[in-house]
């Protein structure tokens, strides 16, 4: 039987990365848990195992419930009636099995319920979901919202809220509205604070709010009357038991129909304060934003592996003059640049991962009891790595994840344009992922800043002072001579004072940058791993070399002048 977790022992080698023990240590406090709830670990070796039974769990569901019901999701997808959005049928059964499997409030400390579990093997457990249906891990993986209100809310807010989460009760970002989209400081949503109640009224319409009709709701509304930019915005939570609310409409998509995005009408909506007023926007929704960002990054990673191997299964089964078609140069290139893609994103994705592991540990432990220096130096280093990686993360594997189901399309010829085969709702569900919870335009804007100001080429050069094996030493060598072309590059931009032009050239040096980040990567992973990734390693390197180049050259030959040929 299938197990989309055990079919793939690229799991097992995240998990057993050498970031791996610090993250547990600090998660776990030292093993503290294990004298209070008997499914606490005892120790590391403890806690990996842990994770493999859940995602061993999230597996089974995925590959023998969750695939198998996607189909019938995509065509009937979610209803509207009155006023109340009905997911489709096999969408309540795939809730089931995850809440009767636990598989709700992974990342939340036991004593509300949770499984305490890192953003690593969370983050594998939503590639896994993703690979089964997208759609249905968009309404799965929105339990990362309770994370938010964990940071921020109150003791008396984690109480009420977090169990019934651990429980299953399913969580919504209502951030965009009909004139805010990604522009989050036009948000007009109005939020007053009664008196005579002692609690706020949410009134106003949000527009695009994916799994809109759910139980618990974090809003983003104007808290502060007569302001119109984002100090006048907080954060709120709406619990959907006290009513206030209704569906308006559900969008009807190109993909992800298992996945409802409803436009909202509030009215006199009973609401209570999330953290501080006037901070929504400048902080709570940066931290939202960041875990949605890397969800979407695990989602790209799931379908990128969906759409691969519907690719090579087709490639070896479909034969063309007496000959299987994955013999043809021209196909198993493609499959080759698929895969080399897929695992060097999966590099990408994971290092982020334990970087946002080390500081959200961090941060919470420093909520408990004054931080070391050490501590705090390690809280501030990662911090930024976390910050710098993200972007990077979810762009690249979002237009990764475009790039693999086109080309599972491709490989199909004609029969790939036919409804009856997945890979055409592979296609269509990869679209959004390079547009929603941020652009890739905007990844490219959240990463400029550490491109310009050499946190990037920093972290490159640390990282080609590391070991490789001998097998990897060429691949190093020629990612090196890459990192020369592109501190030019980078320079030749910085050093230019047209803002036009930095702006016009900044999508070029991102992916300079995420080109050779990767490389490095997973040139790390097939030296600990060659049976895995050494042919990979050596395609993606080959794939770098042909942007890089073509990216530096461009730059380089590249005038002020030469705008005007692009202006429309």
């Amino acid at each position: 039987m299938a197990n989309y977790y055990s079919d793939h022992p690229e799991f097992d080698f995240y998990l057993n990365h050498p970031e791996m023990k610090r993250i547990v240590e600090l998660k776990e406090r030292n093993f503290a848990d294990k004298d209070t709830y008997d499914d606490a670990p005892v120790d590391f070796e403890d806690a990996i195992e842990n994770y493999r039974r859940v995602l061993d769990i999230t597996g089974d569901i995925a590959a023998n419930i969750i695939e198998p019901n996607s189909e019938d999701v995509d065509l009937e997808g979610p209803h509207l009636i009155d006023g109340r959005m009905h997911y489709a049928s096999k969408t309540y059964e795939n809730l089931e099995a995850t809440r009767k499997a636990g598989l709700w409030g992974i990342s939340m400390p036991r004593r509300y319920g949770g499984l305490n579990m890192p953003i690593t093997p969370y983050s594998m457990a939503s590639e896994i979901v993703s690979a089964a249906d997208a759609g249905f891990q968009n309404i799965w993986s929105l339990q990362d919202c309770i994370e938010t209100l964990y940071e921020f809310g109150d003791e008396e807010q984690r109480k009420k809220y977090i169990p019934r989460v651990c429980a299953g009760e399913t969580m919504s970002m209502d951030l965009t509205e009909p004139d805010a989209g990604s522009d989050l400081q036009r948000v007009m949503l109005k939020a007053t604070y009664s008196e005579e109640d002692k609690c706020w009224y949410l009134n106003g319409v949000k527009r695009f709010i994916t799994n809109g009709d759910s139980d618990i709701h974090l809003v983003l509304a104007r808290s502060e009357e007569g302001t119109h930019d984002g100090r006048g915005l907080s954060m709120f939570i709406y619990d959907k038991r006290d009513g206030g609310v209704t569906v308006r409409h559900i969008e009807h998509k190109l993909g992800i129909h298992g996945s409802p995005t409803c436009e909202l009408v509030y009215k006199n909506a009973k609401a209570e304060l999330c953290g501080s007023t006037r901070m929504g926007l400048i902080k709570y929704v940066m931290a939202l934003m960041n875990g949605a960002r890397l969800g979407i990054a695990a989602q790209s990673v799931g379908v990128s592996q969906a759409a691969y191997n519907e690719g090579l299964a087709y490639a070896k089964d479909r034969k063309q003059f007496d000959t299987a078609i994955i013999n043809f140069p021209a196909v198993y290139d493609m499959l080759a640049r698929m895969k080399a893609k897929l695992d060097a994103g999966r590099s990408i994705l994971y290092q982020t991962a334990r970087y946002v592991d080390i500081y959200k540990a961090l941060d919470d432990i420093a909520r408990e009891r004054k931080l070391t220096p050490e501590e705090r130096q390690e809280q501030k280093k990662y911090t930024r790595l976390a910050d710098a990686f993200t972007p990077l993360a979810k762009g690249m594997n979002s237009e990764y994840a475009n790039q693999n189901a086109y080309d599972a399309i491709q490989i199909h010829g004609g029969s790939g344009f036919i409804m009856e085969y997945k890979s055409q709702r592979l296609y269509r569900d990869a679209r959004i992922f390079s547009i929603y919870e941020g652009t890739t335009q905007l990844q490219v804007v959240a990463a400029i800043r550490y491109i310009t100001n050499g946190t990037y080429l920093g972290i490159i050069k640390e990282m080609l002072e590391r070991e490789v094996s001998d097998s990897m030493t060429d691949l190093k060598a020629r990612t090196e001579t890459l990192v020369a072309k592109y501190e030019e590059a980078v320079n030749i931009v910085k050093n230019d004072a047209d803002q036009c032009k930095q702006d016009f050239l900044a999508r070029r040096l991102y992916e300079m940058t995420a080109d050779i980040i990767m490389s490095l990567l997973i040139i790390e992973d097939a030296t600990r791993a060659p049976e895995l990734f050494e042919k990979s390693a050596n395609v993606f390197v080959r794939h770098a070399e042909e942007e890089v180049n073509g990216h530096y050259g461009f730059i380089k030959n590249f005038k002020t002048e030469d705008l005007e040929h692009y202006k429309a």
